[in-house]
């Protein structure tokens, strides 16, 4: 790929791109190394907009991540609460159970007449003293029997209390963290847009008013394209090309601006449109106008914003111009599609292929 930061006619674009650079490196210091992974910093108009696709998706991506740390949090909060509560009522019962020999002691140390254990060494035979004693021996096992296992549940509360505090307090730093990443990588996907912007509109083209971010020209829209049929393409989809009239899908339109710069370097002009994205309505048209060389209505690659014809020297067959742009359109993503070879001969028409353009 031809760098945008050579020789004078690349100067509009190195410029923005060069915004872009100083912009992104406050960015990537607020966002740390999670907005590092999108890579290198674009130097050509195709890679900013691949640059723009990548961190939107990364947006999508830690949103998600977010919602599930959100809702396994909540999960895990009520599996706690449950576990709390089932512990406060084993408090309870313990509590029952400990009451009659609670009430036993402090009986023992309130009356005097009981005199300390003495009820349990009164005068009587052998027998009834060593039952006395058995007594009191199961007294004091029953007792610590209930203590040890009040001191077990105290310590089963201050773990699970402590483990349900740290959890806590980790999800809501991944919560925080998560969020911070997502504002990052928002501002890194606004900011390559404007950049994008900038850059095309030193390069002639107009981007209509009254539209948000980039307009039609915002890459991030590109994934939404199949969701239209042929020829029913919004504008929301669409971005203008440099001559007046004239658009194509986001990607393929940002495309032909790049490989614009290259064609424009080599012959001095723009390259010359005749014709670009067609609606369904213009499908019909020209279909009815020009039978057996127009695409049955609704089948059009122009209906899908991938296809251009062009003039200027190129619509001549083995031309300067056609023999160029056949040697040095698929660095862009654009190609001269066998059938129009032969079959119908059309030298004119150029597609962009996005399977191509996404291993540029």
């Amino acid at each position: 790929m031809t760098s945008l930061a050579v020789s004078a006619p690349y100067e509009p674009v190195a410029a923005a791109l060069a915004d872009t650079t100083t912009t992104n490196a406050g960015t990537e210091a607020a966002g740390g190394a999670q907005t590092g992974v999108l890579g290198k910093e674009p130097t050509t108009l195709t890679e900013l907009r691949r640059e723009a696709q990548k961190a939107y998706k990364s947006i999508e991506d830690a949103n998600r991540a977010l919602v599930a740390r959100q809702k396994k949090f909540g999960t895990v909060e009520k599996e706690l609460a449950t576990k709390l509560q089932s512990l406060q009522q084993a408090t309870a019962e313990l509590n029952k159970l400990r009451k009659p020999l609670s009430d036993l002691a402090s009986s023992m140390y309130q009356d005097p007449s009981l005199d300390g254990l003495s009820p349990f060494f009164r005068a009587g035979n052998g027998t009834e003293t060593l039952r006395r004693i058995a007594d009191l021996d199961h007294l004091v096992a029953g007792r610590n029997n209930v203590l040890g296992d009040a001191v077990k549940l105290l310590e089963r509360q201050q773990k699970l209390a402590q483990e349900a505090q740290e959890l806590r307090a980790a999800s809501l730093l991944q919560e925080a963290q998560l969020s911070a990443q997502v504002t990052a990588l928002r501002k890194r996907s606004s900011t390559l847009v404007r950049s994008l912007t900038k850059a095309l509109i030193k390069l002639g083209v107009k981007i209509g008013n009254g539209t948000k971010g980039a307009g039609g020209c915002d890459p991030t829209r590109i994934g939404q394209a199949a969701q239209y049929p042929n020829g029913l393409l919004p504008k929301t989809i669409l971005c203008p090309l440099p001559q007046a009239g004239e658009e194509l899908r986001a990607d393929a339109a940002i495309a032909f601006a790049d490989l614009n710069i290259a064609y424009k370097k080599r012959f001095g002009a723009s390259m010359c449109i005749s014709d670009s994205y067609r609606n369904l309505g213009e499908q019909q048209s020209i279909y009815y106008q020009r039978p057996g060389f127009a695409a049955t209505p609704g089948k059009s690659n122009h209906g899908l914003g991938l296809a251009v014809d062009l003039c200027g020297g190129v619509q001549s067959f083995r031309s300067v111009q056609f023999n160029w742009l056949e040697a040095n359109s698929k660095r862009y993503g654009w190609i001269h599609p066998d059938w129009s070879y032969h079959s119908p001969f059309e030298p004119w028409h150029w597609e962009y292929d996005p399977q191509l353009g996404s291993l540029l």
